[in-house]
Protein backbone atom coordinates (compact mmCIF):
# COMPACT_ATOMS: atom_id res chain seq x y z
CA UNK A 1 0.00 0.00 0.00
CA UNK A 2 1.90 3.31 -1.31
CA UNK A 3 0.71 6.74 -0.84
CA UNK A 4 0.48 7.72 -4.30
CA UNK A 5 0.17 12.44 -3.63
CA UNK A 6 -1.46 14.57 -6.01
CA UNK A 7 -2.05 17.75 -7.59
CA UNK A 8 -5.04 19.25 -9.18
CA UNK A 9 -4.61 22.55 -11.17
CA UNK A 10 -7.97 24.55 -11.86
CA UNK A 11 -8.27 27.95 -13.47
CA UNK A 12 -4.47 27.66 -13.48
CA UNK A 13 -3.88 27.42 -9.36
CA UNK A 14 -3.53 24.25 -7.61
CA UNK A 15 -6.50 23.60 -5.99
CA UNK A 16 -8.77 20.86 -4.43
CA UNK A 17 -12.48 20.82 -5.31
CA UNK A 18 -15.07 18.62 -4.25
CA UNK A 19 -15.82 15.74 -6.59
CA UNK A 20 -18.86 15.91 -9.17
CA UNK A 21 -18.98 19.90 -8.23
CA UNK A 22 -16.74 20.63 -11.19
CA UNK A 23 -18.25 22.58 -14.28
CA UNK A 24 -16.80 23.60 -17.97
CA UNK A 25 -19.05 26.35 -18.50
CA UNK A 26 -17.74 29.17 -16.11
CA UNK A 27 -15.21 27.68 -15.27
CA UNK A 28 -16.63 26.51 -12.08
CA UNK A 29 -16.32 24.43 -8.99
CA UNK A 30 -17.08 24.30 -5.38
CA UNK A 31 -13.17 24.74 -3.99
CA UNK A 32 -12.44 23.39 -0.75
CA UNK A 33 -8.73 25.16 -1.09
CA UNK A 34 -6.53 27.19 -3.37
CA UNK A 35 -3.20 27.09 -2.81
CA UNK A 36 -0.27 30.22 -3.06
CA UNK A 37 2.14 27.59 -4.36
CA UNK A 38 3.22 26.40 -7.73
CA UNK A 39 2.55 23.13 -9.17
CA UNK A 40 6.63 22.57 -8.89
CA UNK A 41 6.61 22.98 -5.83
CA UNK A 42 4.28 20.16 -4.60
CA UNK A 43 6.27 18.20 -7.35
CA UNK A 44 9.88 19.18 -5.72
CA UNK A 45 8.23 18.03 -2.31
CA UNK A 46 7.03 14.40 -3.66
CA UNK A 47 10.50 13.81 -5.29
CA UNK A 48 12.25 14.86 -1.58
CA UNK A 49 10.02 12.61 0.08
CA UNK A 50 10.77 9.66 -2.54
CA UNK A 51 6.74 9.31 -3.37
CA UNK A 52 6.16 8.30 -6.84
CA UNK A 53 3.44 7.43 -8.95
CA UNK A 54 0.97 9.91 -7.77
CA UNK A 55 -1.20 12.36 -10.66
CA UNK A 56 -1.29 15.73 -11.87
CA UNK A 57 -5.02 16.80 -13.05
CA UNK A 58 -5.80 19.47 -15.17
CA UNK A 59 -8.81 20.69 -14.46
CA UNK A 60 -10.08 22.77 -17.15
CA UNK A 61 -10.64 22.04 -20.84
CA UNK A 62 -8.82 22.76 -23.96
CA UNK A 63 -10.50 25.87 -24.84
CA UNK A 64 -11.32 27.46 -21.91
CA UNK A 65 -9.92 30.35 -21.12
CA UNK A 66 -7.32 29.18 -17.92
CA UNK A 67 -6.27 26.12 -20.37
CA UNK A 68 -2.83 27.19 -20.97
CA UNK A 69 -1.94 28.72 -17.49
CA UNK A 70 -2.85 25.37 -15.87
CA UNK A 71 -1.38 22.78 -18.74
CA UNK A 72 1.89 25.76 -17.50
CA UNK A 73 1.81 24.49 -14.01
CA UNK A 74 1.21 21.06 -15.41
CA UNK A 75 4.29 20.97 -17.42
CA UNK A 76 6.40 22.97 -14.74
CA UNK A 77 5.55 20.11 -12.18
CA UNK A 78 6.68 17.54 -14.43
CA UNK A 79 10.21 19.36 -15.46
CA UNK A 80 10.44 19.24 -11.54
CA UNK A 81 10.16 15.90 -10.70
CA UNK A 82 10.82 13.79 -14.23
CA UNK A 83 9.71 10.39 -14.49
CA UNK A 84 7.77 10.86 -11.65
CA UNK A 85 4.47 11.52 -11.52
CA UNK A 86 1.75 10.76 -13.97
CA UNK A 87 -0.62 12.87 -15.79
CA UNK A 88 -4.42 12.90 -17.23
CA UNK A 89 -7.37 15.09 -18.16
CA UNK A 90 -7.32 15.81 -21.76
CA UNK A 91 -5.28 13.12 -22.97
CA UNK A 92 -5.25 11.50 -26.34
CA UNK A 93 -3.72 9.66 -28.47
CA UNK A 94 -2.61 11.97 -30.12
CA UNK A 95 -1.15 14.35 -26.98
CA UNK A 96 -0.09 11.97 -25.15
CA UNK A 97 3.41 11.66 -26.42
CA UNK A 98 3.85 15.25 -25.67
CA UNK A 99 2.93 15.16 -21.88
CA UNK A 100 5.85 11.55 -21.93
CA UNK A 101 8.36 13.58 -23.67
CA UNK A 102 7.66 16.49 -20.94
CA UNK A 103 8.84 14.33 -18.11
CA UNK A 104 4.93 12.23 -16.99
CA UNK A 105 5.78 8.56 -16.48
CA UNK A 106 2.27 7.49 -17.75
CA UNK A 107 -0.87 9.34 -19.02
CA UNK A 108 -4.59 9.04 -17.30
CA UNK A 109 -6.84 8.69 -19.71
CA UNK A 110 -10.86 8.66 -19.11
CA UNK A 111 -13.10 10.66 -21.21
CA UNK A 112 -11.23 10.28 -24.19
CA UNK A 113 -11.85 6.16 -24.20
CA UNK A 114 -15.48 6.55 -22.38
CA UNK A 115 -17.68 9.19 -24.85
CA UNK A 116 -21.04 10.03 -24.31
CA UNK A 117 -21.22 7.23 -22.06
CA UNK A 118 -19.66 4.41 -23.66
CA UNK A 119 -16.51 2.76 -23.84
CA UNK A 120 -14.57 2.77 -26.75
CA UNK A 121 -12.41 0.25 -27.18
CA UNK A 122 -10.53 1.28 -30.27
CA UNK A 123 -9.81 4.36 -28.88
CA UNK A 124 -8.04 2.69 -25.77
CA UNK A 125 -6.52 0.82 -28.27
CA UNK A 126 -5.12 3.28 -30.39
CA UNK A 127 -3.65 4.94 -26.91
CA UNK A 128 -1.67 1.76 -26.02
CA UNK A 129 -0.56 1.67 -29.76
CA UNK A 130 0.86 5.16 -29.70
CA UNK A 131 2.64 5.05 -26.54
CA UNK A 132 2.89 1.83 -25.22
CA UNK A 133 0.71 -0.19 -22.44
CA UNK A 134 3.43 0.35 -19.66
CA UNK A 135 2.25 4.19 -19.81
CA UNK A 136 -1.16 4.24 -19.99
CA UNK A 137 -3.46 4.80 -16.22
CA UNK A 138 -7.29 4.09 -16.94
CA UNK A 139 -9.03 6.01 -14.72
CA UNK A 140 -11.96 4.19 -14.30
CA UNK A 141 -13.52 6.73 -11.77
CA UNK A 142 -17.36 5.87 -10.53
CA UNK A 143 -20.70 6.50 -8.44
CA UNK A 144 -23.21 4.46 -6.89
CA UNK A 145 -26.26 3.62 -8.60
CA UNK A 146 -28.53 0.36 -8.27
CA UNK A 147 -26.59 -0.86 -5.82
CA UNK A 148 -23.27 -1.07 -8.11
CA UNK A 149 -20.25 1.07 -8.99
CA UNK A 150 -20.59 3.19 -12.52
CA UNK A 151 -17.74 4.81 -14.04
CA UNK A 152 -18.50 7.82 -15.01
CA UNK A 153 -16.91 10.77 -17.53
CA UNK A 154 -17.67 14.35 -18.58
CA UNK A 155 -16.07 16.10 -14.88
CA UNK A 156 -18.00 12.83 -13.25
CA UNK A 157 -21.46 13.90 -14.71
CA UNK A 158 -22.60 11.62 -16.79
CA UNK A 159 -23.06 7.41 -16.31
CA UNK A 160 -21.74 5.11 -18.59
CA UNK A 161 -22.97 1.78 -18.66
CA UNK A 162 -19.79 0.01 -17.39
CA UNK A 163 -20.29 -1.12 -13.59
CA UNK A 164 -16.93 -2.37 -11.65
CA UNK A 165 -16.23 -5.96 -11.37
CA UNK A 166 -13.68 -8.16 -11.08
CA UNK A 167 -14.43 -9.14 -14.69
CA UNK A 168 -14.09 -6.19 -15.73
CA UNK A 169 -10.76 -4.75 -14.21
CA UNK A 170 -9.54 -8.07 -15.82
CA UNK A 171 -10.66 -7.35 -19.64
CA UNK A 172 -9.50 -3.44 -18.89
CA UNK A 173 -6.09 -4.03 -17.50
CA UNK A 174 -4.87 -5.82 -20.57
CA UNK A 175 -4.96 -2.21 -22.14
CA UNK A 176 -2.90 -0.49 -19.29
CA UNK A 177 -0.39 -0.62 -16.11
CA UNK A 178 -2.71 0.70 -13.50
CA UNK A 179 -6.25 2.28 -12.54
CA UNK A 180 -6.85 5.22 -10.93
CA UNK A 181 -10.21 4.92 -9.42
CA UNK A 182 -12.22 8.25 -7.27
CA UNK A 183 -14.83 7.27 -5.07
CA UNK A 184 -17.17 10.37 -6.81
CA UNK A 185 -19.50 10.45 -4.59
CA UNK A 186 -17.39 11.42 -1.42
CA UNK A 187 -14.49 12.47 -3.45
CA UNK A 188 -13.28 15.78 -1.47
CA UNK A 189 -15.85 15.40 1.23
CA UNK A 190 -13.64 14.08 3.75
CA UNK A 191 -16.49 11.83 5.82
CA UNK A 192 -15.09 8.50 4.88
CA UNK A 193 -14.28 6.46 2.05
CA UNK A 194 -16.76 4.20 -0.07
CA UNK A 195 -15.71 0.86 1.75
CA UNK A 196 -18.06 -1.43 -0.65
CA UNK A 197 -16.02 0.02 -3.35
CA UNK A 198 -12.66 -0.43 -1.82
CA UNK A 199 -13.12 -3.69 -0.72
CA UNK A 200 -14.11 -5.18 -4.15
CA UNK A 201 -10.86 -3.83 -5.27
CA UNK A 202 -8.78 -4.98 -2.20
CA UNK A 203 -10.00 -8.15 -3.16
CA UNK A 204 -8.87 -8.68 -6.63
CA UNK A 205 -5.42 -9.38 -8.11
CA UNK A 206 -4.04 -7.62 -10.50
CA UNK A 207 -1.93 -4.51 -11.27
CA UNK A 208 -2.00 -1.58 -9.36
CA UNK A 209 -4.91 0.16 -8.03
CA UNK A 210 -4.82 4.18 -6.73
CA UNK A 211 -8.16 4.64 -4.95
CA UNK A 212 -9.12 8.69 -4.23
CA UNK A 213 -12.44 9.78 -1.82
CA UNK A 214 -13.08 10.21 1.51
CA UNK A 215 -10.18 9.68 3.55
CA UNK A 216 -10.44 12.09 6.11
CA UNK A 217 -8.29 11.55 9.22
CA UNK A 218 -5.60 8.99 10.37
CA UNK A 219 -8.68 6.47 11.54
CA UNK A 220 -10.17 6.65 7.71
CA UNK A 221 -6.50 5.24 6.99
CA UNK A 222 -6.36 2.51 8.98
CA UNK A 223 -9.85 1.55 8.29
CA UNK A 224 -8.85 1.74 4.64
CA UNK A 225 -5.54 -0.27 4.97
CA UNK A 226 -7.70 -3.06 6.68
CA UNK A 227 -11.02 -2.92 4.34
CA UNK A 228 -8.46 -3.15 1.05
CA UNK A 229 -6.01 -5.63 2.47
CA UNK A 230 -3.52 -3.22 2.10
CA UNK A 231 -3.62 -4.01 -1.55
CA UNK A 232 -4.85 -0.90 -3.15
CA UNK A 233 -2.84 2.43 -2.82
CA UNK A 234 -4.57 5.41 -2.20
CA UNK A 235 -4.33 9.13 -2.39
CA UNK A 236 -5.45 11.87 0.23
CA UNK A 237 -6.12 15.32 -1.16
CA UNK A 238 -8.70 17.92 1.13
CA UNK A 239 -8.46 16.53 3.91
CA UNK A 240 -4.00 17.06 4.10
CA UNK A 241 -2.72 19.41 5.58
CA UNK A 242 -0.34 20.58 2.53
CA UNK A 243 -4.19 21.41 0.96
CA UNK A 244 -5.54 23.39 4.23
CA UNK A 245 -6.95 19.75 6.07
CA UNK A 246 -6.02 18.34 9.49
CA UNK A 247 -3.98 15.12 7.94
CA UNK A 248 -0.58 15.85 8.70
CA UNK A 249 1.56 14.93 6.04
CA UNK A 250 4.62 13.37 7.25
CA UNK A 251 2.30 11.39 9.41
CA UNK A 252 0.71 9.91 6.12
CA UNK A 253 4.33 9.33 4.71
CA UNK A 254 5.72 7.86 8.19
CA UNK A 255 2.76 5.34 8.42
CA UNK A 256 3.85 3.69 4.62
CA UNK A 257 6.56 3.00 5.79
CA UNK A 258 5.24 0.43 8.11
CA UNK A 259 4.34 -2.89 6.77
CA UNK A 260 1.08 -3.87 5.66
Amino acid sequence: MRFRPCIDIHNGKVKQIVGGSLKDEGNQASTNFTSELDAAWYARQYQKDHLKGGHIILLNPVGSEYYEATKKQAMGALAAYPGGMQIGDGITADNAQEYLDSGASHVIVTSYVFQDGIFHEERLQKLVNAVGKEHVVLDLSCRRKDCKFYVVTDRWQKFTELALSHKVLNELSKYCDEFLIHGVDVEGKGAGMETELVRMLGSWDGIPITYAGGIGSMEDLERFRKESGGKVDFTIGSALDLFGGKIPYAEVCSYCSLPC
